[in-house]
């Protein structure tokens, strides 16, 4: 009868780690309270970047705004060159400072630094000020709790291939393996329903915000590839460029050397 002791931590396990998740996603499932003049106004490019991608869209904009206004070169190699060190605002600034002194320097510890960016958390926290973004706590505890949960799971398994090598085969295993189908369907049942039910509390935009990102007309990429014809100066198409970028990440981008550029180690 040894076998129940693994029987019992499979079950606290599960039991546990589903309890966990249904409460996380209950909390972050509260409801916000919105800015009241958040939906009558527009969100900016930075704005509806950091509500479709969080700070890393936000990076990613900063360098390709600086890129097409020629202020910085984006190499396909994952280079990301100074031109311009004049920053125009803070986060540009920011980009500067992430380069370093030299002018110079690979793509992906810039962008690490530009996601930790104090403009950046600057933004993130006037979106949740504002009801339009969901705060990273909520974000946190839902993803800890899947993970959680997904480890009881394997736990329940591994409890379980224990359990049956000490039942000697005569004895038959078939009753303890099915005492322990139900902490794993337990788990393995939660694991589903928050990946359809927990899901959107995984975004970055509240339902305030993605109502207001829904209002965001962004043109096709063939559409794009079409006006612009991967040239770096794109004119008055640049708008249209910069906000494919800001609500779709750098798949939007028709440029294949631009996209290889911020592609590197993140493949958006």
């Amino acid at each position: 009868m040894l076998w129940v002791l693994f029987l019992l931590v499979a079950w606290g396990a599960a039991v546990v780690s589903c309890t966990r998740l249904c409460l996380a996603a209950v909390a972050a499932a509260q409801p916000m309270e919105p800015d009241p003049g958040a939906d009558g106004k527009g969100l900016s490019l930075y704005e509806a970047a950091f509500l479709s991608g969080g700070p890393r869209r936000v990076g990613d904009l900063a360098l390709v705004t600086m890129y097409r206004e020629r202020r910085l070169l984006l190499a396909h190699t994952g280079w990301v060159t100074v031109v311009d060190p004049d920053g125009r605002d803070e986060l540009e600034r920011a980009v500067i400072g992430a380069i370093g002194p030299e002018g110079q320097a690979p793509v992906r510890p810039v962008r690490v630094a530009l996601a930790t960016a104090a403009p950046v958390r600057a933004l993130g926290d006037r979106l949740v000020v504002a009801g339009l973004a969901v705060p990273a706590s909520a974000r946190t505890n839902v993803a800890v709790a899947v993970r959680h949960v997904r480890a009881a799971c394997l736990l329940v398994l591994a409890t379980a291939a224990a359990a049956l090598l000490l039942v000697p085969p005569a004895d038959g295993r078939g009753p303890v393996a099915a005492w322990f189908v139900l902490p794993l369907l337990l788990t393995a049942s939660c694991l589903l329903i928050a990946r359809v039910e927990a899901h959107p509390y995984s975004r970055w935009a509240s339902p305030a915000g993605q109502r207001l990102l829904g209002r965001i007309d962004v043109p096709p990429r063939r559409t794009l590839a079409q006006r612009s014809g991967g040239d770096a100066n794109g004119g008055d198409d640049d708008g249209d460029l910069l906000t494919a970028l800001a609500v779709h990440g750098t798949a939007a981008l028709p440029d294949p050397a631009l996209r290889a550029a911020l592609k590197t180690h993140w493949g958006h």
